[in-house]
């Protein structure tokens, strides 16, 4: 029983401290401590603007090796121009975003696999599906594999791309060994970019962490059980 000042008598409503209200300090009726940071202002800048970048390769990519849309777009030396300085501006967001802790930190998990990486990919072996039998940290050894692909491979066409551009400095049998690798890695960039897009349409959480920053707590428990808290 607390007495207000101004009010006739006592009230028998009690106001609970902020520890016991449900919600830490600064957090509203939404109820932001449900949420969780996943991804930095920065991370999320490289991730889009690498994006970008990537898809804009593959949709000149198509424009030059595919005759139907080459004559619906038409214009080739510009599409050849866009294609070529796209692919050359493709690791810079990545340069860029090594000035940030976070993205480096970011780097150093997807660069090392634990006995639950390994876990994980037996139980996608075995088309297991739920979340207890795949364990994983702030990112699952699918999408450590993935990004270490796509960065090996944006490596190579890099590579190749500029042996075929720059036809002066290599020999005739290396430049149509690059032209080949170059056509038929893009051919599977495309396919494997394709599958990313899939999957996270599929998985609106984690659509959410890369446009907003921030998941759910329950997700981020039952998708990454090994994600410390200590690692945000």
């Amino acid at each position: 029983m607390t007495s207000t000042a101004g009010s006739a008598g006592p009230t028998d409503a009690t106001t609970p401290p902020p520890s016991e209200s449900g919600r830490g300090p600064g957090e509203g009726a939404a109820g932001t401590g449900r949420l969780r940071r996943r991804f930095s202002p920065a991370e999320r800048w490289v991730h889009r603007t690498t994006g970008i970048l990537m898809l804009v390769c593959v949709a000149t990519a198509g424009c030059l090796y595919v005759p139907q849309l080459a004559e619906l777009v038409g214009r080739r030396y510009f599409v050849v121009t866009l294609h070529e300085w796209s692919g050359l501006l493709l690791p810079v967001p990545v340069l860029v975003g090594l000035a940030s802790r976070h993205f480096r930190a970011d780097l150093g998990r997807l660069n090392r696999f634990f006995p639950h990486d390994k876990e994980w990919l037996r139980a996608v072996r075995r088309r297991d599906a739920r979340p207890e039998s795949r364990p994983a940290g702030k990112f699952n050894a699918g999408q450590k594999i993935y990004a270490a692909w796509i960065a090996g491979a944006v490596l190579v066409m890099l590579g190749t791309g500029l042996l075929m551009w720059f036809t002066g400095f290599a020999p005739l049998v290396w430049r149509t060994s690059a032209t080949f690798l170059h056509d038929w890695l893009a051919l599977a960039i495309g396919v494997v970019l394709l599958g990313h897009i899939g999957m996270a349409y599929g998985d609106p959480e984690a659509r959410r962490g890369m446009r907003t920053g921030s998941v759910e707590r329950a997700w981020a428990k039952r998708e990454h059980s090994e994600w410390g808290e200590e690692d945000s």
